[in-house]
């Protein structure tokens, strides 16, 4: 039987968090990524949309700078350590090219919140809830999404703009999400949430 839940929507200032939306995962030509121009597709009208609603953008990606950091993620996925500093595949997509003011916080474990200064910079943007994207949904998306609650921020996911290697993964984990830690909704349905917030 699945749990009583509440739908939380957004608040007054949402931020739109892409995760890890970079070219080591949105290009098959490397080998932790996929071709996934539907997901870059929305990603780029959420993009366009928070811009013009003057709300807060943020992006990750995932880098390694020495061996000393995240042994044993690195160990279990050996192609991980193609993540350098100097690689094309840390670099956000170019379809989502970040303009000034909005971060790419660097990362080197699966949640966007955990060690690092995300949810610094969302308090000082004054941000009220989440929109998350990005890759994959099974991993990344999923732990930044758990961690978002967990920093008492209401999180909206939008299908169309996540993606996963795995259909099976990514469908069993979008249920997961929706029925614990966050409104699982279309982009259109995520869309008509803005208009209505305002910006501060």
């Amino acid at each position: 039987m699945d749990l009583q839940r509440n739908s939380l929507g957004l608040g007054n200032r949402p931020a739109l968090l892409l995760v890890d939306m970079i070219v080591g995962f949105t290009s098959s030509r490397c080998p932790l990524g996929t071709d996934c121009p539907d997901v870059v597709k929305a990603n780029r009208v959420l993009l366009d949309r928070f811009r013009s609603l003057a709300l807060p953008v943020v992006f990750t990606t995932v880098v390694y700078h020495h061996e000393s950091e995240a042994p044993v993620f690195r160990n279990r996925i050996k192609h991980l350590n193609l993540l350098t500093p100097d690689s094309e595949w840390v670099q956000v997509d170019p379809r989502l090219s970040p303009r000034q003011g909005e971060p790419v916080i660097g990362k080197q474990w699966a949640s966007s919140f955990h060690r690092t200064n995300l949810d610094d910079w969302l308090k000082e943007q004054g941000v009220d809830s989440l929109v998350v994207t990005g890759l994959t949904t099974s991993g990344c998306v999923r732990a930044t999404v758990v961690d978002g609650l967990q920093y008492d921020y209401p999180v909206v996911v939008p299908r169309e703009a996540v993606g996963d290697r795995n259909p099976e993964a990514h469908k069993a984990n979008l249920f997961d999400m929706h029925a614990k830690y966050a409104d699982v909704m279309s982009l259109t349905e995520t869309m008509d949430l803005l208009p209505s917030c305002q910006t501060a």
